[in-house]
């Protein structure tokens, strides 16, 4: 079964400019904002334009162009924030939920990147 997208949802929305967004970076296949719901200091989504629902959905099918003008709009936004440990920034973690057991609650690729804090562990230890 292929993945079917909803193109209600609210990144969706929010691509063709219906809700607006404070916007971090925009490249050609890319669009980083700010969270509404901020878990930190810094708490970004960085999604691609193109109707994929997940990560897998994404990195399967999406085509080259798209998936290295996503991974460097990701380094883009840590190197805008200050945050990538390479230039002397305090780190950052990047979340990418998925389906039902993921906890995914809107159904477009998105992924958090959130920095500014210590974030402490992120599964326990055992």
């Amino acid at each position: 079964m292929g993945y079917l997208y909803d193109d209600q949802n609210i990144f969706a929305k929010i691509l063709r400019g219906e809700i607006p967004n404070t916007t971090v970076l925009e490249t050609e296949h890319c669009l980083a904002f700010r969270d509404i719901s901020a878990q930190a200091p810094e708490h970004v989504l960085v999604i691609p334009k193109g109707p994929y629902v997940c990560f897998d959905h994404f990195a399967n099918t999406a085509s080259a162009e798209e998936i290295v003008d996503f991974t460097r709009a990701i380094g883009q936004v840590t190197s805008a924030l200050k945050v990538d440990p390479g230039t002397g920034g305090d780190g950052y973690r990047l979340l990418a939920n998925t389906g039902k057991d993921g906890v995914q609650d809107v159904p477009h690729l998105h992924v958090h990147l959130v920095a500014g804090r210590p974030l402490g562990r992120m599964l326990r230890d055992g």
